[in-house]
């Protein structure tokens, strides 16, 4: 017999400067109840004048993976290892920084010339103390090969970017077992998403208003879940407009966390070596 996960709890969100200075709503505290996730940041949306929209210069990360989600605008990104690329709407990149890379992400060149909205999402996944100092590796996924997968009746959209719902799978590969599923879900839809059980799972709501069980998750609001081995998720029929959200889930990672800006390790002397890495140029 299954379990209903339901909503035990619900983190605001407040808004802060990140990178050069763009504006992200970020739910604060993360915790161990949000364990692998050490970070959730809604970039944005921002509507950008020509020749004012900003991003993150080079900066460095050891001990973590990235994960950079765009919906609105285009992005350029490059590291110390000669890899480059864009992010347009609805790619993903999957970075896994392992022992270290320094990077930067920075607006299209034509898009910083034009202006306009920039919007999306970057959340940074601790990895296990064994996977820390590993390669780092890049999987860049353009939103054409996301899996996009529908509800019969159409009023429920999900885009698979880890794990699975609906049948479908992701393509990405993760380290650990990660669901990272943006679901749309349109007035009167209703989803009852898998999660296995002893898994953390969450919900961030970044438009409408969502129903979990009896209770509701308003934008702006991360809600944690109990745990279980489903959740349902509904949109009321009269909703006056449908509900972004973002369904995360990972394991425990039950391990010490040393944290320095963006440096993630498991103890302080780690952290002092990455710096030293950092600064002597042999981090990456």
């Amino acid at each position: 017999m299954t379990e209903a996960r339901l909503l035990e709890s619900t983190v605001p969100t407040r808004t802060v400067l990140e990178g050069g200075g763009f504006p992200v709503r970020r739910p604060i505290p993360m915790s161990a109840l949000t364990s692998p996730f050490l970070l959730l940041d809604e970039m944005g949306p921002v509507d950008w004048p020509p020749n004012g929209a900003i991003g993150a210069p080079n900066h460095p990360h050891r001990g973590f993976e990235t994960v950079t989600y765009l919906l609105q605008g285009r992005m350029n990104h490059a590291d110390s290892a000669g890899n480059c690329g864009q992010l347009n709407p609805g790619d993903v990149q999957w970075m896994t920084a392992g022992r270290g890379v320094i990077h930067s992400e920075l607006p299209h060149p034509d898009f910083y010339q034009t202006g306009g909205i920039m919007h999306g999402f970057q959340i940074w996944v601790n990895l296990p103390a064994a996977d820390k100092m590993m390669q780092p590796r890049y999987q860049d996924v353009p939103a054409k090969d996301i899996p996009v997968v529908s509800s019969p009746d159409g009023l429920v959209e999900v885009r698979v970017i880890a794990g699975q719902s609906l049948g479908q799978s992701a393509i990405i590969d993760t380290m650990i077992p990660i669901t990272f599923l943006h679901m749309i879900l349109k007035p009167g839809g209703k989803i009852i998403q898998s999660i296995d059980k002893g898994l953390n799972g969450m919900i961030y709501c970044f438009s409408g208003c969502l129903n979990i069980e009896q209770r509701t998750l308003n934008d702006g609001q991360l809600g944690i879940l109990s745990d279980g081995d489903e959740v349902c998720l509904s949109v009321s029929k009269s909703a006056d407009e449908e509900v972004n959200l973002l369904v995360l889930a990972g394991p425990q990672i039950d391990e010490p966390i040393a944290r320095y800006g963006p440096f993630v390790m498991n103890t302080e002397q780690e952290i002092m070596q990455a710096i030293e890495d950092y600064n002597s140029g042999t981090l990456a």
